[in-house]
Formats: structure tokens, C-alpha cells, sequence
């Protein structure tokens, strides 16, 4: 039998397989940095859910890591943060946050390895848990730029606006409060976490995919000064673009930008492992595209994955999609 050899291309015809790896040898080659810090929080303490301290290792069922190292990035730690073994109450006298001290000491680890992957030039990720981890994630970004004396910016996917205070919160869950914190208000034990408060200024910050607001959380988005978009907005301008005013709602001398990324942003039905579902949110071609247009801008600096609740999920179909839409920040790419 004759063996089978490869037709040579026309002159000037490009090899479709030599074409693809040189494509994606370029897009490796543009990274900022080929290196990862995995971050894994599973704090509960936030809300009422203890379904999310799951989230972590549901994602290292979804071989989170491995599937970062085949996308091309080394991943250079992993790490555990512990969270406290407490049942905590608020005092409806003095203060209506529920597990503060608790939330505090989680926030101040998380906080330390965000800051110190940063400073070494990775990409930390941090996987909860619950999005009160983010008072620690925007923490550690906010001191590490302080550092440097330049700007960031912070983009928030959720369902939620996540920016009540002690003095709105209907519930007393810190979950509903770390935009809230990062911006200034709130407990002051949160806000002023590493000596200096807000962690970022509101014309920095833009949140986007809100469609499940409290009265109290409208009233801070319309005093706050931060850049809102609701299901409304992407419906009507479609969710690439919204992602692009998004960017450059927080500044075009931003040196980076934090993404905090709240899974319920997107549609029950694509994404059932969560805590507190909304419907209409986003479908599963929007998560991936507005991530894949944050990876282009090479601005993304540091990424969380929140709200992950492997007991509401279906087969590990949520940490599943979760783990792609990871890949997808990190810049991977059809072509």
C-alpha cells in the first residue's frame, strides 16, 4: 500500500495546521504572564447556602488545574484558605452583618495571596464559596497597585448588585455586601482591611447582568457613581458591547482589571449549581464571549468564581461550565 503523504499547498496558500499553532504560539507569546495562582476559598459564612464551601473541590473534579496547564499556563500554586468552623449571628443592636470576625480573617488570607501572586507576576484565581470573598480578592489587588502607585479596575458579573450596607441588608448575609465594602461602606472592620479605604474608587468599577436588586441596593448604585448594566442593557445593545463600555467605564489608564464573576449571572437553566438562581440571565455563548473579550484586552489581571453550589447542581454541570469560562478568561481561543 502506498503511503500517504501531504499534499503540498498552493504558492502562497498558507497550511491550515502550521497556520493554527503559529496563531496560537502568537497569542501565547502577547500573555502578560503564562503563570496562575489557584486561590480556593470555600467560605459559606457570607449567606445561608452551605452548599458553596463545596465549590472548590467540585472545580478540582472539573480538573481546573489541569485543563489551565493544557491551555499553556503553568500554574504555580495552589492554594487552601482555611475558613473557620463557626456558626456566627449578628447582633441586631450594634450591627447587622452576620460572621464578621470570621469573614475578616478569611478576607485577610485571601487578600495576602492575591497580592503576593500579583507581586509575582501570576494570575491569581480565586474559587469559592461565596462572593463575600471577594472583600479580600479586590483587597489584595487595590494594595498591590497602591503599591505601585497606579490604577485598576474592577468589572462585576452578577445577577445581584451585592452593595447593601448593615443599615439595607434585609438579611444580615455579607454575601449582599462586598461591592458595598470594596467601594467604602459598610462594617468598618471590612472596609478598612490593610489600613486604607476604598479599596477601589466608583468611577473604577462597573457592574454588569443585574436584574435582582433590593430598594436599598438601587438607592446606593444611583449615589455610589459606579457604572451599572442591567439585563435590560444587554438585552437592548447585546452583551459584547455592554462588555466593552464596561471596560472602558473604568478607565483607559487602568494598569489592570479585577474580574469578579458571580456564576448566577447566568441563566439557571445553563447554570443550575448556585445558591440564589435568577432567571434571565446570561446564555452560555454570552459568559463565554464576554470573558474572551476581557482576555483580548490583555487587561485582566485577576479573576474570581463565585456563588458555585455543588449540592443545587446537576452532575457537576456548573463547576464544569465554570472551569471553561476560566480557560476563556485566560484568553482561550476558537482559532
Amino acid at each position: 500500500m502506498a503511503s500517504q503523504t501531504q499534499k503540498p499547498s498552493p504558492a502562497g496558500a498558507e497550511n491550515p495546521v502550521t497556520s493554527a499553532m503559529t496563531r496560537r504560539e502568537k497569542a501565547i507569546s502577547k500573555r502578560r504572564t503564562n503563570s496562575v495562582v489557584l486561590i480556593y476559598a470555600p467560605l459559606h459564612l457570607g449567606g445561608s447556602h452551605k452548599g458553596v464551601s463545596m465549590g472548590p473541590a467540585a472545580m478540582r473534579v472539573a480538573e481546573v488545574s489541569e485543563k489551565i496547564q493544557r491551555l499553556g499556563f503553568q500554574v504555580e500554586r495552589e492554594i487552601d484558605v482555611p475558613v473557620p468552623p463557626s456558626v456566627c449571628f449578628s447582633d441586631r443592636a450594634t450591627n447587622a452583618a452576620r460572621c464578621v470576625p470570621e469573614i475578616l480573617e478569611v478576607s485577610q488570607a485571601v487578600g495576602a495571596a492575591v497580592e503576593q501572586a500579583l507581586a509575582d507576576g501570576a494570575i491569581p484565581i480565586t474559587i469559592g464559596g461565596d462572593h463575600s470573598l471577594a472583600i479580600g480578592s479586590i483587597a489584595g489587588v487595590a494594595n498591590h497597585f497602591r503599591k505601585l502607585q497606579k490604577n485598576f479596575g474592577l468589572i462585576w458579573f452578577d445577577a445581584h448588585g451585592d452593595i447593601n450596607t448593615p443599615d439595607t441588608t434585609l438579611s444580615g448575609n455579607v454575601h449582599g455586601m462586598p461591592l458595598a465594602v470594596s467601594l467604602g461602606h459598610g462594617d468598618q472592620r471590612l472596609t478598612e482591611l490593610f489600613g486604607f479605604s476604598p479599596k477601589v474608587a466608583p468611577n473604577r468599577a462597573a457592574l454588569v447582568g443585574i436584574r435582582d436588586l433590593d430598594d436599598g441596593e438601587r438607592d446606593m448604585i444611583d449615589r455610589s457613581g459606579i457604572t451599572p448594566f442591567t439585563m435590560s442593557d444587554i438585552d437592548h445593545l447585546g452583551l459584547g458591547k455592554v462588555t466593552d463600555l464596561a471596560m472602558a467605564a473604568v478607565g483607559a489608564d487602568v494598569s489592570g482589571i479585577h474580574v469578579s464573576f458571580d456564576i448566577d449571572v447566568i441563566d439557571p437553566e445553563v447554570a443550575p449549581g448556585v445558591s440564589v438562581p435568577a432567571a434571565g440571565g446570561f446564555n452560555y455563548r454570552e459568559s463565554h464571549f464576554a470573558l474572551e473579550l476581557l482576555a483580548q484586552s490583555d487587561l485582566m489581571c485577576s479573576l474570581d468564581i463565585v456563588e458555585l453550589n455543588p449540592a443545587r447542581d446537576l452532575r457537576n454541570k456548573t463547576a464544569k461550565l465554570a472551569t471553561q469560562l476560566i480557560l476563556s478568561a485566560l484568553g482561550k481561543r476558537i482559532l
